[in-house]
């Protein structure tokens, strides 16, 4: 049986394409930095909290170690980093109710937190590869990015209020774009497969800003206001803990991103929900990776971009495509190349392909009848 560790070495040897601007399945070794802000007075029992946390995360797999750093100038300003041997790992746990139940303690004890993370990709005193496997360790080449950040949130509703959730999302004016000098925010696209939405937005400058400067609007916070009697998980707005947890619970990040590096006045944006197995959602999120930098290099394909979203088992790809997607939607779907058909069926629940694991005839179109996620709003900023 192939493991991950020799999946991703598998990854690891491919030439990595130029046009992937962000991805977590090149196999470099991740930073992890939170900046963080105690409470006065709250110092021993954020110190207690850490050590709790520190020995737990020790036994998470992919951890390799971590240090807490205070602030030189500001005894209140502390500095959590740690490091991975990759980002698929920390992100299976940093989105784990596992990880939910750990970082409760901080909560009384902390105002403010900000993390970041970072492949590594230059070190001194160090070899880039690992000798015992010859994997690489670090990034090979700086990523070359358009300077918007991509992140989404996924929830679901309660069975038979789809249509009237769908009218409050669609139905509410557009908060203003501008966050502040640096930041803006882009695009919200909002898409919905049964009884699960997905929120994605697109941000230039600082994600966290903008996030909270929506929340702050009060056309959005009446729309989450009249969404919440249909949510499956319940949640208080006003009990931040309350928030907290529903939106970590919601987080649905970016784990892949390419273009073709090409522009289409026709560009339509649409959203594909893969269901996969379970414990199968990084392998597909990742095989379906590697189909759209094969996709990219051709100039004549459909897709002008594509990001992928994964989190445990829930994938969901945002392509912006360029004709139809109804008359071929093989390339579309991550299907062109049929030699991995049968890879991808088996990441699938419900198997959309032949049972056989070989495509068949009018796979792709009923691939698409499971996948495609129907459209609720999709608002981009004027200078955008």
């Amino acid at each position: 049986m192939t493991t991950t560790s020799e999946r991703l070495t598998e990854t690891l040897k491919r030439q990595v394409s130029q046009r992937v601007s962000q991805s977590v399945f090149d196999g470099s070794r991740l930073r992890v930095v939170l900046l963080v802000d105690v409470y006065d007075g709250a110092q021993q029992q954020f110190l207690e909290a850490y050590e709790q946390l520190c020995n737990q995360v020790a036994s998470v797999p992919g951890h390799v170690s971590d240090q807490l750093c205070q602030s030189i100038e500001n005894p209140s300003q502390w500095l959590i980093t740690s490091e991975w041997e990759s980002a698929p790992p920390f992100l299976t746990w940093v989105n784990s109710e596992e990880h939910v139940d750990m970082v409760k303690p901080l909560h009384n004890c902390v105002r403010d937190t900000r993390s970041l993370r970072f492949h590594i990709v230059r070190e001194t005193g160090g070899p880039a590869v690992a000798a015992e496997t010859g994997e690489r360790r670090l990034q090979t080449s700086p990523r070359i990015g358009d300077g918007l950040i991509r992140h989404a949130l996924t929830f679901t509703v309660k069975p038979g209020s789809e249509e009237k959730v769908a009218r409050i999302l669609a139905d509410y004016a557009a908060p203003d774009p501008k966050v502040d000098d640096t930041t803006r925010l882009c695009r919200t696209s909002l898409f919905m497969h049964g009884n699960r939405v997905v929120r994605a937005v697109e941000v230039r400058g600082d994600l966290l800003a903008a996030l909270r400067h929506v929340a702050r609007q009060p056309e959005v916070r009446a729309v989450e206001e009249a969404i919440n009697p249909y949510l499956e998980q319940d949640r208080d707005l006003d009990d931040p803990d309350s928030a907290r947890v529903f939106f970590t619970r919601a987080a649905l990040p970016a784990v892949h991103h390419v273009t073709a590096g090409e522009e289409s006045p026709d560009a339509v944006r649409h959203a594909l929900y893969y269901p996969a197995r379970e414990g199968c959602g990084l392998r597909l999120a990742e095989l379906l990776a590697r189909q759209d930098e094969a996709a990219a290099d051709d100039p004549r394909g459909p897709v002008l971009r594509s990001t992928i979203f994964q989190r445990d088992d829930i994938v969901v790809r945002l392509v912006d495509v360029r004709g139809g997607i109804d008359s071929d939607p093989g390339p579309v779907l991550g299907l062109a190349d049929r030699a991995r058909a049968a890879e991808l069926t088996a990441l699938l629940d419900g198997g959309a392909l032949g049972a056989d694991g070989s495509p068949q005839e009018g796979a792709p179109a009923r691939l698409l009848t499971v996948a495609r996620m129907d459209l609720v709003t999709d608002r981009r900023a004027p200078d955008a």
